[in-house]
């Protein structure tokens, strides 16, 4: 296999793609009319049994928070220790954590892969590092890639957008001692078994695992998510959270999606997505004429796509109802790069047929 690209020289968050730039943005203000391919949240979520469980929490609204019962949940659904856990505002405020409470000299973002820590980290001020994995390699992780000196690296897993998912081997070969190793896991519960995950894993030197509760179970504007780490990590990154950083509602919701009930529905909904998945992916290998080609393969709820003329190619496909997520804002893809989200076969068949038309035109 070919080697990917050697890292760049670290840059400046206004150099390049836009990192603030996400799928939400595609369907900010006329989102209601399209239909929403952009977004990686899981559609007919929250399911009802969760909403009446967060809608229950608002009777005790006038109390101060205690993340205490949650904590202990999502500590014990992982088998690690409670000093282990950090409940977050989703993963994102993680990120903001680690760039603020870490001391690194020499933090790496591997990309593709969700912008924000790279974002994170440069607010923080950070000088980043980038390595860039190639299409040609199939967007894989070679760990020979990451210099040696790089004292924080963070690797999505599945990465967003590329839906890529990296054997864990690779991934611990990353870790040494005096490095954070920062796996963004995200999307893992979308991954049936979740194979590849580090989850759970003391045996890891420097390693930080981070979860969101928000894609499988449409929670995205309540915002939780958590942090696996040593404890001396998570009491770093506790004492540069403010006080109360989850809200009740959110700690609620956290508890009754790491319970048996939750964890059973996740996985099935995994097996759920997989196939859907493959079904999508499958209608557009019909387009390779038309040089349609689908990273992969593919193991996220969502496919990164190239498509010749992407920006005019997405900008059509906004005219017949479909939004789906720019692919030029993350480091090392360009405009005929498009994420889409995995739907129903229905709604899949729709916008591959309608992605056809606008080829065609």
């Amino acid at each position: 296999m070919e080697r990917a690209a050697p890292p760049e020289e670290p840059v400046a968050v206004g150099d390049g793609p836009d990192l603030r730039h996400h799928g939400d943005a595609e369907v900010r203000d006329d989102g209601e009319k399209l239909t929403d391919l952009a977004v990686n949240v899981r559609t007919g979520t929250p399911p009802r049994w969760l909403r009446e469980r967060v809608i229950g929490s608002v009777e005790g609204l006038a109390a101060y928070p205690d993340g205490r019962t949650a904590r202990a949940a999502v500590a014990a659904h992982h088998g690690v220790p409670v000093e282990r856990v950090l409940l977050t505002a989703g993963a994102a405020e993680a990120f903001v954590l680690l760039a603020r409470a870490l001391r690194v000299r020499r933090p790496v973002v591997v990309h593709p892969q969700f912008t924000e820590p790279e974002a994170a980290l440069a607010d923080a001020g950070h000088a980043v590092g980038r390595v860039l994995l190639r299409a040609e390699d199939g967007f894989r992780l070679d760990p020979a890639l990451v210099p040696p000196d790089a004292d924080l690296v963070v690797v999505g897993n599945p990465t967003n957008p590329t839906s890529v998912l990296h054997p864990a081997d690779a991934l611990t070969r990353l870790a040494r001692p005096g490095r954070f190793l920062v796996v963004d896991e995200a999307f893992m519960d979308a991954v049936p078994g979740e194979r590849e995950s580090l989850a759970g894993r003391t045996d890891v030197p420097g390693l930080v695992v981070l979860r969101s509760l928000t894609k499988t179970w449409g929670l995205a504007g309540l915002r939780i998510g958590y942090v696996l780490a040593s404890p001396e990590v998570v009491a770093a990154l506790e004492g540069a959270q403010p006080l109360w950083p989850v809200s009740s509602p959110a700690l609620v919701a956290a508890q009754a999606c790491v319970s048996e009930r939750g964890a059973a529905e996740a996985a099935a909904a995994a097996v759920s997505v997989a196939g859907d998945r493959k079904h999508l992916v499958g209608l557009l290998r019909e387009l390779a004429a038309a040089g349609v080609s689908v990273a992969g393969p593919a193991e996220g709820p969502f496919v990164l796509v190239r498509i010749p003329g992407g920006r005019l190619v997405r900008e059509r496909l906004r005219g017949v109802g479909f939004a789906v997520r720019r692919g030029d804002t993350f480091p090392g893809l360009g405009q005929d790069w498009v994420r889409v989200a995995v739907r129903d076969r229905e709604t899949s068949a729709r916008f591959v047929a309608a992605l056809a038309g606008v080829l065609a035109g």
